[in-house]
């Protein structure tokens, strides 16, 4: 059974089996997780609950959570403008306060709970709209315009992945899964340890060089962009194999919320790399 590289996808619902599009495929409880939700949601669905997810709940939800975030985001990125001091709480409160919701909604399998994905949301857009600033008008001089392509950058790759999906190009299978994966653990683990090596002052505070704007930094930032790509590609099949699976509609939440982790990884990487060709 495929393994989603994002872990908001991992305890979701999903059917075993190889590449499909989105809302084909036969109906059923074929992976394990879905077996063990199988008789609650069928009591669902008999008693008029709920009733089976769709693309259209998917989409629904995506918007209404994007929605949310944007909003905030700009909202954060206009305070911040106007008085700098705000870009640090704003930045601790809303990354921090994001990441501890994941967690419990990842570990407490509450992905479906539209409470804590709206919050995700609205903390996320803190989190995006000062960090957006900072690094835009503070550590280059791309200002608004900037970050416009990053959104625009960001919407493209989102919308070219799914057609790649969708068309087929690059089938999701379990070796792909294993290589995103690994990848994205590998990226990961150079992140904490440039943060590390920084904090100790190694390379005059630059740790390995991965963010200081220099081509090593530029490498690093198309690598995390590429990873985000194609992790997009999993996120689909497996948000696929829950709609083929009959999972209840409330599952879209969570689809919602592991496609914003994943875009919100994507902006801010984009948003890097064009501060880099931005600077001073």
């Amino acid at each position: 059974m495929r393994e989603t590289s994002n872990p908001v996808f991992r305890s979701l619902p999903k059917q075993q089996g190889g590449y499909a599009q989105f809302g084909t495929g036969a109906a059923g409880f074929g992976a394990q997780q879905m077996q063990q939700h199988a008789p609650e949601y069928l009591d669902q669905q008999q008693a008029g609950v709920s009733r089976p997810l769709t693309i259209d709940d998917v989409v629904t939800k995506t918007g209404i959570t994007l929605a949310v975030l944007s909003a905030v985001a700009v909202v954060s990125y206009f305070l911040v403008s106007g008085n700098l001091g705000l870009a640090t709480p704003f930045a601790l409160i809303g990354g921090l306060g994001g990441l501890a919701l994941v967690l419990v909604a990842t570990f407490g399998r509450k992905q479906d709970n539209p409470a804590i994905v709206l919050s995700y949301a609205a903390l996320e857009g803190l989190f995006l709209g000062a960090v957006s600033f900072i690094i835009a008008n503070v550590a280059s001089v791309g200002g608004p315009g900037m970050i416009a392509q990053a959104v625009v950058g960001t919407m493209g790759v989102f919308f070219g992945m799914l057609v790649v999906y969708k068309t087929g190009a690059i089938r999701v299978t379990p070796k792909f899964t294993r290589m995103i994966v690994a990848a994205m653990f590998g990226v990961l683990a150079l992140m904490l340890l440039n943060f590390v090596l920084a904090m100790f002052g190694v390379g005059g505070g630059a740790g390995m060089g991965l963010r200081d704007g220099g081509m090593m930094a530029i490498i690093f930032s198309l690598v995390c962009i590429g990873i985000a790509a194609f992790s997009f590609l999993i996120d689909f099949d497996a948000a696929d194999q829950m709609v083929r699976a009959g999972a209840p509609e409330k599952a879209a939440w969570g689809i919602a919320l592991g496609l914003t982790v994943t875009l919100v990884w994507l902006y801010i990487e984009i948003l890097r790399l064009l501060s880099y060709f931005n600077n001073d």
